[in-house]
């Protein structure tokens, strides 16, 4: 059980490819999304970004997680919260204990600064999911959470919400109707075109602010090597 036990944690670490091995192509591609990102919105400051897709299995929680390194290694103070209250992952990923998190702190049961955790990664930290809640979509529309972000921005310079994914429930658009921007990711070969521009269409109802798409997991011929983007 042991061994077992340590294999899932090697491969949910190896998902941080932009802090495990920054000069990968895969790791620049990353920061290409970060610029993307910034060009995207020149005209104001980023400070609450959501990231999603249109259904599971399509690498929004590993596209969460590595753009927010990418942001952290820029020198910015970045906040990555797990809000995927059903199917959370951040806690594997950054192998933290999941006992406290964001259902705590919106349930009033923990405070901001109970919650946050520091991580490997130089000025990122993160809040897990916490205990999974019997109403997710109350409680990310509940002025706990208004008040939560209002004194979370007071911290950091970014906040990064890995959402569930916009067809499956409404949690992404909840959430995005707050945030300043929000990113939709899509799998090569995997994703139905009429079901991301539903998520699309969704997303746009909610009054979100859509940045662009990332296209995850397309194969990309570099010189002698064929990399995997994304995996």
């Amino acid at each position: 059980m042991r061994r077992k036990r340590t294999n899932l944690n090697s491969m949910k670490q190896r998902l941080l490819i932009t802090h495990l091995n920054p000069k990968s192509p895969i790791a620049e591609q990353y920061r290409t999304i970060r610029t993307n990102i910034d060009f995207s919105i020149a005209d104001r400051n980023l400070r609450s970004l959501v990231v999603t897709s249109s259904s599971p299995g399509e690498g929004k929680s590993m596209t969460a997680a590595n753009l927010a390194v990418v942001m952290a290694q820029q020198g910015r103070k970045v906040l990555l919260v797990d809000a995927d209250l059903r199917k959370p992952t951040v806690h594997y990923t950054f192998r933290l204990i999941n006992t406290e998190g964001l259902s705590n702190l919106l349930t009033k049961r923990a405070t901001l600064t109970e919650v946050i955790r520091k991580t490997d990664v130089d000025n990122l930290y993160v809040i897990t999911s916490g205990p999974i809640p019997p109403n997710p979509a109350e409680l990310l529309s509940s002025r706990a959470m208004h008040d939560f972000m209002t004194e979370a921005l007071g911290i950091f310079d970014i906040i990064i919400f890995d959402t569930p994914p916009v067809l499956a429930v409404t949690d992404a658009q909840v959430l995005s109707s707050q945030a300043d921007g929000t990113v939709l990711v899509v799998a090569s070969g995997t994703t139905e075109k009429d079901a991301a521009l539903e998520a699309k269409d969704l997303l746009q109802k909610s009054q979100a602010r859509i940045l662009g798409v990332v296209l995850n997991r397309q194969p990309i011929k570099n010189s002698r090597y064929y990399y995997y983007y994304g995996n």
